[in-house]
């Protein structure tokens, strides 16, 4: 028995663990795969601070885990399946069954990918999913920005103010994205438009170098030569697995309130999983410093019921 379980050792998920395990719970972590989430798949971080000239997402996130050792918390290298809750008593179900007094929830979310071909190969040697870690790698270069929702056109305005040039792709003949938003690309004379296409191929050698693009509607094809492209065509959060008594918006991310908690008492959500404005690794940091206040509460109410 736990007293809490957190799943997903990201940066929320393990600064959480160090949070709960210093304040004196037994504390264990479930991760599918390595340490620190999509941090870790970051070649350079330039904007967390208390490092001046950056630091790789690996290096970073396995100083977080380091630390997560060293507090004592455990980590159990498990694919969660399922979550059952009875009564005061949370169940998380892995290869084997593991039994907690609250569950953190912070499995993140991934980035929705094109699948086209090259896409997986010059991830991070061209190929990114986040202007605000990479874009100051093509400062005074031509870019290409996949997508037309609010996301893909703000991160396009700040791409402009870093890029020489950047290129809009988009599938369809007008953009997603909100009005307000809309009005100050299309006035940006940094930000050009390609529509009615779509990606075909990312296409390189050692890093990228062109796309290879056609239009739906014409059905023409174009090589387009770019250093960089960046592709905001969603996210998807991990939350497959969670129980359908959990409250998610309709895009399947995790309600919680002021405090971080679910609608389900001792359940509770923080990082990327949950529904907010911002993901980066400072607000997934805050994200898990902040949740054991709410932990503390919701141990000394269940204390003082009994």
């Amino acid at each position: 028995m736990y007293d809490v379980i957190i799943i997903g050792a990201g940066p929320a998920g393990m600064t959480a663990g160090i949070y709960a395990a210093r304040a004196g719970y037994k504390t264990m972590i479930m991760e599918t795969g390595a340490p620190g989430g999509q941090a870790s798949t970051t070649e350079t971080i330039e904007n967390y601070p208390g490092f001046p000239g950056g630091v790789s997402g690996p290096e970073l996130m396995m100083k977080f885990y380091e630390q997560t050792v060293s507090f004592g918390v455990e980590t159990v290298f498990q694919h969660v399946t399922s979550i059952e809750v009875e009564g005061n008593i949370k169940k998380v179900i892995g290869d084997a069954a593991y039994e907690a007094r609250s569950i953190i929830i912070a499995s993140g979310a991934r980035p929705r990918v094109l699948g086209v071909n090259g896409e997986s190969k010059f991830r991070g040697k061209g190929v990114s999913y986040c202007a605000t870690c990479d874009g100051f790698f093509f400062k005074n270069r031509e870019v290409a920005v996949v997508g037309g929702g609010d996301a893909a056109i703000e991160e396009a305005l700040y791409l402009s103010k870093i890029c020489s040039k950047v290129t809009v792709i988009h599938r369809r003949d007008k953009l997603r994205a909100t009005k307000i938003v809309q009005d100050r690309a299309l006035k940006n004379e940094k930000i050009h438009f390609i529509w009615d296409s779509v990606v075909d191929d990312i296409i390189g050698e050692n890093s990228l170098t062109a796309l290879s693009l056609h239009n739906v509607k014409t059905q023409q094809r174009q090589l387009f030569t770019v250093d960089g492209v960046f592709i905001f065509v969603g996210y998807i959060p991990n939350s497959d697995y969670l129980p359908a008594s959990i409250i998610l918006d309709q895009r399947g991310y995790l309600l919680t309130d002021d405090y971080l908690q679910t609608n389900i008492s001792g359940i509770f959500g923080i990082g990327d999983i949950r529904q907010k404005n911002l993901r980066q690794v400072a607000t997934a940091v805050g994200d898990g410093a902040a949740v054991i206040t709410a932990l503390d509460k919701y141990f000394a109410d269940k204390e003082g019921e009994s």
